[in-house]
């Protein structure tokens, strides 16, 4: 299974049919589930998980397509007579899947009711969660994301080249693929290289871990980002449209996008959210890596709201 979180339990929890997740489980009290984001697997959390076990039971997992979780087949459709956005389909990487993962993970668990906290690609689905299953969510936290609908609206121009693999991983399966898996580690190194404020805070196994999981991933994390370029983009709008939005006490630990990007973050999510603590922070994007310390207070505050 390769590296892991000392102290903590592991378990593989079917969660759907013929889909199980790797999950790292201690401590005991409120329940609180930690979702990982790109590239790396659940060992992200793995100082933030140590402290809060202290006084909470915490659970990380893998998510569904990423580290020593299951992978199904992505539900794709190549033919040229199928409508044009079949291809972007995935269903079986909707956010609303994957979130439908954790809380049945949670169930599993003894869980019904549980706090929830998500960084980057995690956030996403965390978000989501919120969103679909508001009874089982009692607080949420959402680190270094913008939901995906309004991720989609505020990149254009010039400064979307920061967001390249976005765009190439939406395209049709079979060339991202290829190209992702004809040099996997320079591409996920890529980004562990260029989002680290500290590169220090991801020592060279902890690296290598991330990189041996991503590059045995690339068909399902594909499919992952392919899935936020239109289902996903489709259940944001629907719920915006319907008004839904996140009733229960939610943080926003962010960069200062909006300053390179030209849009207010504070106010995207405040449109979500009816209880918002948004803040920005000047760490770099792996800040549960970088500033564990910071980062398990700020989830302590969110959880005495």
């Amino acid at each position: 299974m390769g590296l892991l979180i000392p102290g903590f339990d592991y378990r593989r929890v079917p969660v759907a049919d013929g889909v199980s997740l790797n999950a790292a489980v201690a401590g005991s009290g409120s329940p609180l589930v930690l979702l990982h984001g790109f590239p790396q697997t659940h060992l992200m959390w793995r100082h933030v998980a140590a402290d809060l076990a202290a006084d909470h039971t915490v659970i990380c997992p893998d998510l569904r397509g990423y580290g020593a979780s299951d992978k199904p087949a992505a539900d794709t459709d190549t033919d040229t007579d199928a409508d044009t956005d079949s291809y972007i389909d995935s269903a079986a990487y909707s956010k609303r899947t994957m979130a439908a993962d954790i809380v049945a993970l949670a169930r599993a668990l003894g869980h019904d009711r549980f706090a929830l906290a998500g960084h980057d690609r995690g956030a996403l689905v965390a978000f989501r969660a919120g969103l679909d299953h508001p009874a089982a969510i009692t607080h949420l936290a959402c680190l270094d994301v913008l939901p995906t609908l309004d991720m989609w609206d505020v990149m254009r121009g010039t400064t979307a080249a920061v967001g390249f693999h976005l765009y190439l991983m939406a395209q049709p399966p079979g060339l991202p693929e290829r190209m992702i898996a004809a040099c996997p580690d320079d591409f996920f190194g890529h980004f562990l290289d260029l989002w680290a404020g500290d590169p220090g805070a991801i020592p060279a196994e902890v690296r290598t871990a991330y990189l041996d999981a991503c590059r045995a991933a690339v068909p399902s994390i594909v499919a992952d980002y392919r899935a936020s370029a239109g289902v996903d983009v489709d259940h944001d709008r629907a719920d915006r449209d319907a008004g839904r939005r996140l009733t229960m006490p939610l943080t926003v630990l962010q960069q200062d996008w909006g300053a390179a990007l030209g849009y207010d973050a504070a106010a995207v999510w405040r449109a979500w959210a009816d209880d918002l603590e948004h803040r920005t922070v000047g760490y770099g994007h792996f800040m549960a890596e970088e500033a564990p310390a910071d980062i398990a207070k700020a989830l302590r505050e969110l959880l005495s709201r």
